[in-house]
């Protein structure tokens, strides 16, 4: 069997999504907000890589940055060690998927993050939880619409 077999709600995230990123402090306060656009794909003229997610995040000054998220898949998991992060994902029930990574260049930094995709496969809810040497220290909010039909 292959990964869209093994993890049928990761294989429902394939496509475009449109959202917003919104980052919080401990206290509530908003630290930064953007725009987002995200590609998940299951490549198949990858064999290192059987997942990839390609995300398109733009501010309001005009800034964009691109970033290739492209991992591999082992035992129920889909692993990503890319130059910027290393992390793993599985999924919980019919609509948790759970990711873990830190980021490379801060490796006393790590998260968490709760993925929800609604029943209709329209609309997914994404919390980050940050974490500093042991301590909260940001959240991610992300609200994100599917913006092309989901694959037959």
């Amino acid at each position: 069997m292959g990964i869209k077999d093994d993890m049928k709600l990761l294989a429902r995230h394939e496509g475009e999504w449109e959202g917003e990123y919104i980052h919080v402090g401990v206290d509530g306060e908003v630290i930064d907000r953007h725009r987002s656009q995200l590609s998940c794909r299951f490549p198949t003229d990858d064999p290192d890589h059987a997942y990839r997610q390609i995300n398109t995040y733009t501010w309001d000054d005009g800034r964009e940055e691109v970033i290739d998220f492209p991992a591999s898949y082992d035992d129920g998991q889909i692993w990503f060690d890319t130059e910027r992060i290393r992390g793993h994902a599985w999924e919980v029930d019919a609509n948790t998927i759970v990711l873990t990574w830190v980021y490379k260049a801060q490796p006393d930094v790590y998260l968490y993050e709760m993925i929800q995709l609604s029943h209709d496969g329209v609309n997914r809810a994404r919390t980050w939880h940050w974490f500093d040497n042991d301590r909260l220290v940001r959240r991610t909010l992300i609200n994100e619409r599917r913006t092309s039909p989901p694959p037959d």
